[in-house]
Parts: C-alpha cells; structure tokens; sequence
C-alpha cells in the first residue's frame, strides 16, 4: 500500500526521541499488522501537505490536541483538505481528532463531550462482523484520550463502535471512510504519560481509575489489522 498519513499535532519533547511521532506510531502499529509499502508523513500544523494525493491508497488522519471544530487556520485548511478528498472518493482513515474531522466534514455535529474526559482503556461494542473481535461478546479495549465526541452518525454512515461514554466511537462509510475514537497506535506506557500531564484536568478519581485499567491491555493490534484490510480492499468503480 501507498499511505499518506496526515499527522494533526507534535509529540511533547520529553517524549518525541522515544516515539518519533504519531505519524511514526502509525508506521510501526501497521506494519506489525501486516502492512506493507510506501508511508509518507506531513505535518499538517506547519502546512505540509503531499503536491498530490492521487498516487495514495489512502490518507491517514492522526489525532491532535486541537479541535476538529476550531477556527485555527491549519485546522480550516485541513478541513477543505478532507472535503475535497471525500469528494474525489479517496479512502480516508480517521482516528480521534481525524475521526472527528471526518465526521463534522460529512454533516455530523462535534463538541466539548458533557460528560468529560475519556481517558486510559476503555471499553467498546464492536458492532461490525466478528473478525476484528479480539474480547468475547463483541466487546474491544482501547486506549483513549479526548474531551470532544461526535455526537451524531453521519448521514449515510454505519456505526461501528459504542459505549455509553461514547456512543459514536467509531464508522465507515462504505468502504471509502473507516473512523474510530480512541488510539489503536497508543501503547499504555504513552497513555500513562499523557494521563501523568493531565492528573489536574482529570481530577484525582478519573487519573487513578484511568492509570489502573491500562494494566489489562487492548485491542490496539487487531483494529490495526481492520483498518489495513480496510486500505488493501478494492474500491469499485
């Protein structure tokens, strides 16, 4: 595969020598999945986009601390970005803010999750065909981290995943989109430094309850192994 991932923010500089970036992240996390090919990466915050999509397979959008639904300028221009790539009927894969993007670009509404904080594992229904299921009764752990949701299935979208915190947790649409919430890419020592940074916007209760569960692991591995069954699949004409 040729994949263009689209890489939404900058590693805190603590950890940057350690994990490269989320775009590296991806690398590693599709590869160990079987992945094969050509990845290219571009910082989307400092404007550095491909001169062309068309020779992709498809375009990976990474999370970000940022908004989907800011006003940002690189933000506004990425947005155009997705909408005239969904035109074009080119495969996009979207996770947490890219999930996000995607969703507010196909008419769903996006904001500030009333109920706070999704932090640490959590706990999904996977509601697609049984061979990405990796937990008994349809159920995958993943690793997560954000404050804003989709609130609403895009139109013409099928829903994937869902929890009572998050009952939008993942879509596709076809198989020209394929989105999720959390972090496939996330390994539990990240997550633990991202929940370390955020003890005091968390809240005492949800930090430790969020650092305990990710002793159990995730299902990282197999939603991986989805999503490059996703990108090789055919896309008819």
């Amino acid at each position: 595969m040729n994949l263009c991932i689209l890489e939404n923010d900058s590693l805190d500089p603590a950890v940057e020598p350690l994990y490269q970036g989320y775009g590296a992240m991806f690398e590693r996390l599709l590869r160990q999945a079987g992945a094969t090919g050509r990845f290219d990466i571009f910082n989307t915050v400092r404007g550095d986009y491909p001169a062309s999509f068309d020779d992709y397979d498809a375009v990976l959008l990474t999370g970000s601390r940022a908004d989907a639904f800011s006003q940002e300028p690189w933000v506004l221009a990425l947005r155009q970005k997705v909408e005239q790539l969904l035109r074009q009927g080119k495969k996009l894969v979207g996770i947490c803010f890219g999930h996000q993007l995607i969703a507010l670009c196909l008419g769903s509404r996006v904001g500030r999750a009333p109920q706070g904080w999704g932090a640490g594992r959590m706990l999904y229904q996977w509601l697609e065909d049984a061979s990405v299921q990796a937990k008994p009764q349809h159920q995958v752990a993943l690793l997560a981290s954000h404050q804003d949701q989709v609130f609403d299935v895009p139109p013409g979208a099928t829903l994937l995943a869902t929890s009572d915190f998050c009952p939008v947790a993942g879509f596709a649409v076809g198989n020209q989109v394929f989105c999720v919430q959390p972090h496939p890419e996330f390994v539990p020592e990240y997550s633990a430094f991202l929940l370390d940074k955020r003890r005091s916007l968390l809240g005492e209760e949800k930090y430790r309850s969020a650092t305990a569960s990710l002793v159990h692991g995730h299902d990282g591995a197999a939603i991986a192994r989805r999503i490059v069954a996703f990108i090789d699949a055919a896309t008819p004409s």
